[in-house]
């Protein structure tokens, strides 16, 4: 195995790995084209918000079942059945969604098509990380990031011109085509080179993930729309909290757990995790607070918004592989630490909004946050890794995927409460003052037009104070940068701890 890893990384799989690239880039895209078709959808089954939000729920909570349980998959299957299983499903999720005559059939199609997206991302990680030597990483990883961004920022904005002139089915017909021609090109050109080990499933454990992660995930989703105070939201959150705590305590004392959590022994991936999750809270608040701002408050149309959006998530995405090489050259520190200098600078402007901020200025301030955060998260994520044996490289990727999810739905919430409380405060005493001031007019139309007003500014108060909150967040991710350590390759053995540039810490940590 180790002559077959040294011709490996003296010339890597490059077909290969294309092949994967544009399977995950297929997942991904599909998943975000969906979002602004969501009205559309609604009105053909006649179904309420809460429930077309099922189409988002239910691939979200697949993912948080899945993701988990990747690092077995990853072990136990060789990376060609696991990638032409996962493409499969997702393909045969897609076709039922196009003829789907029913909205339950539709969200079980959603849901097949998340059971194979889900095991995309951690199979091509896995595969970067044995394919490319160390000291290479960060560019293999930096082509990996521009997959990651790039869907997310084509699907708003294709989505949206689609949906203005067809049907919402053709989102599914779109990606159908692409999606056979993966099957094939990897039944022609996909070969096995990630390690196996007769590893075995722990049902229990699986129980245990899939009630936790799932739990937090839909309670923390839910939050938004349904407020704190809703029993399935506090509930849920509860039974996830206790059955993740069980699920961790059980993987700690098991020989072969499904999850291992000593990877965080580890002390620069256990600091990547942190910043990741500190970061995924940051970055999805511009996600949607922005969205928010432009189309309830400015009352710019979905497809605009989605152009406003494009050219920051493109640059992310053109970012990323030269972040890479970057990366390689000098380390994940300084630049992660220009890049969070640049998101908290963003991010505190894009706090102070006003009811007529320019489209240009408000693109401008997106773009430039967006590419202080191309510096940021696949520079973290890839030091981490570095720290890990290849072993554990399973278990990193899962461990760094299932947080992101669940980061992101919880940062998701807070946000969004912290908004709306804000909104609700804000809301009550602008109507008080103008109540004081003698001024509330007596016609019904002048009367409606002063809620109105007063509704945009509660909005735009909300969106402002928690954007101001998310500056602090990222000031706090910035502070934790300062101890991020470069991670050396080994020398002789590769299954080693690899070494940081302070040798004695390091040697505590092996100790």
């Amino acid at each position: 195995m180790d002559m077959d890893i040294k011709k490996m990384h003296e010339k890597p799989p490059y077909g290969m790995i294309a092949i994967l690239f544009f399977g995950a880039f297929v997942a991904i895209l599909n998943n975000t084209l969906l979002n602004i078709a969501l009205p559309s959808i609604m009105n053909e089954f006649q179904v309420k918000p809460s429930d077309v939000q099922w189409l988002t729920t239910g691939y979200m909570l697949v993912n948080g079942i899945m993701i988990p349980a990747s690092a077995f998959f990853v072990q136990k299957f060789t990376n060609r059945k696991l990638f032409l299983t996962a493409m499969t499903l997702f393909t045969i999720g897609t076709l039922v969604a196009i003829f789907a005559p029913t909205f339950g059939l539709l969200v079980a199609s959603r849901m097949i098509q998340a059971s194979g997206s889900a095991l995309m991302m951690p199979l091509l990680m896995n595969v970067m990380l044995v394919a490319f030597p160390i000291e290479k990483r960060g560019s293999a990883m930096g082509m990996f990031g521009l997959v990651m961004f790039t869907a997310p920022a084509i699907g708003p904005t294709l989505s949206g011109w689609i949906v203005e002139h067809y049907s919402w089915r053709t989102l599914f017909e779109i990606v159908l085509p692409f999606a056979i021609l993966t099957i094939v090109f990897a039944l022609w050109k996909l070969k096995n080179i990630t390690p196996n080990s007769s590893v075995k499933l722990d049902v229990f454990s699986l129980a245990l993930s899939s009630v936790g992660f799932g739990g937090l995930l839909y309670g923390f989703s839910s939050a938004g729309e349904k407020g704190w105070g809703a029993p399935v939201v506090y509930g849920t959150i509860a039974i996830g909290t206790v059955a993740l705590i069980v699920f961790v305590i059980r993987q700690l004392r098991m020989e072969e757990p499904m999850l291992d959590f000593k990877i965080y022994k580890y002390p620069m991936f256990a600091l990547a995790s942190v910043i990741s999750i500190v970061m995924s809270i940051a970055m999805f608040s511009g996600m949607i607070l922005t969205p928010l701002y432009v189309q309830e408050v400015r009352g710019i149309s979905p497809f605009e918004a989605g152009i406003l959006m494009l050219p920051g998530a493109v640059l992310m995405g053109i970012m990323s592989p030269i972040t890479g090489r970057l990366f390689d050259k000098y380390g994940a520190r300084i630049l992660a630490l220009i890049g969070l200098s640049i998101t908290v600078i963003t991010t505190y402007y894009l706090s102070r909004l006003e009811l007529h901020t320019g489209y240009y200025y408000l693109m401008a301030l997106y773009t430039i946050r967006l590419f202080g955060m191309s510096m940021v998260m696949m520079p973290i994520m890839t030091n981490g890794l570095n720290q890990l044996p290849m072993k554990s490289n399973p278990h990193g990727t899962a461990m760094n995927n299932t947080l992101q999810q669940v980061s992101g739905a919880i940062g998701s919430a807070i946000l969004l409460t912290i908004m709306t409380n804000r909104m609700e405060k804000s809301g009550e005493s602008l109507f008080q003052d103008a109540v004081a001031s003698g001024k509330m007019p007596t016609d019904k139309v002048e009367l409606s037009t002063m809620q109105h007003e007063i509704g945009l500014k509660a909005m735009l108060d909300g969106i402002n104070h928690a954007f101001f909150i998310a500056t602090f967040i990222a000031v706090a991710a910035w502070i934790l940068t300062l101890f991020i350590k470069r991670v050396r390759p080994p020398k002789h053995d590769e299954m080693k701890l690899p070494e940081t540039d302070d040798s004695i810490e390091t040697k505590t940590v092996q100790g």
